[in-house]
């Protein structure tokens, strides 16, 4: 089993504003050490660890932990996709054998149209080139957006995380459903079956709860293009790492074996190009 998703940092709190006061149990270190236990304990053999600040100095330090951690098989970091010199950020990191994409926090931009500026389009014309995929941090009201992008890149590989954030806790289907549909018409995207917990009941979510989201990203993009995520430590908000690992598993328990390989295991080694030790 491959975790597609999750993140490890040095706390600080200049760093991660995002977290305020609900979330003191995301207020302290998570380094590999931390993780490494829980791997083992839920039977996975490797991870693609994702950026969690937007410097460059969080992707060398998060290539650096790779190059010490065999686990870490992938890198999201983050680049500075508007900026002029971005050819020569690329040509420096995707240099490293384990920077497998790149991600911007969309979501929290002000201007919802941020995905679609030119100065942010013209970077992300210049990945395919590095192989580099691209990680699509959204809410729900994005995905209209997303699909204008992805469509402009057909040789682009796009990750949607988190489902796209859907509104697990309010119940609500509409027009998340609609937007996943036409976002899955396009090849080049993949899924993460992730981060559903957080946007469910943090305190009393259920799996009943979360089937009805996974069955729409099942329908939409098929087990060829779906991947698994722990979220780990932003998961910890609702559940700990062996019961949020356990969600997937059990969606996927019926279904034929070589799709549940797919899903757990080989769709994030071919999506992000892992090299896998034999």
């Amino acid at each position: 089993m491959i975790d597609a998703h999750h993140h490890l940092w040095n706390y600080k709190p200049k760093d991660y504003g995002w977290m305020d006061d609900s979330m003191a149990v995301l207020k302290h270190d998570y380094l590999p050490e931390d993780l490494a236990l829980e791997l083992q304990n839920s039977g996975i053999s490797g991870t693609v660890v994702i950026q969690a600040r937007q410097t460059q100095e969080e992707t060398r330090w998060l290539l650096e932990l790779a190059d010490e951690n065999s686990f870490i098989k992938g890198v999201v970091g983050w680049l500075d996709l508007r900026s002029p010199d971005l050819e020569q950020q690329l040509m420096k990191f995707a240099a490293h054998p384990k920077l497998v994409g790149v991600r911007h926090v969309i979501h929290d931009e002000a201007d919802d149209d941020f995905m679609l500026h030119p100065d942010f389009i013209q970077g992300i014309a210049k990945l395919v080139d590095f192989d580099l995929v691209y990680d699509l941090l959204l809410f729900p009201k994005h995905l209209e957006r997303a699909v204008k992008l992805v469509e402009k890149f057909p040789r682009q590989c796009f990750v949607l995380d988190h489902l796209g954030k859907p509104l697990i806790k309010a119940g609500i289907m509409e027009p998340w459903k609609y937007d996943i549909s036409r976002l899955a018409g396009n090849p080049n995207v993949w899924c993460k079956l992730s981060g559903m917990v957080t946007e469910a009941d943090t305190e009393s979510w259920t799996y009943e709860a979360l089937l009805p989201y996974m069955e729409v990203v099942m329908n939409a993009f098929g087990p060829e293009r779906i991947l698994l995520g722990s979220d780990w430590p932003v998961c910890r908000l609702a559940g700990e790492y062996s019961e949020v690992m356990k969600i997937v598993p059990e969606f996927i328990d019926s279904m034929d074996k070589t799709d549940q390989e797919k899903i757990l295991y080989r769709n994030a080694v071919d999506c992000y190009q892992l090299k896998i030790e034999n």
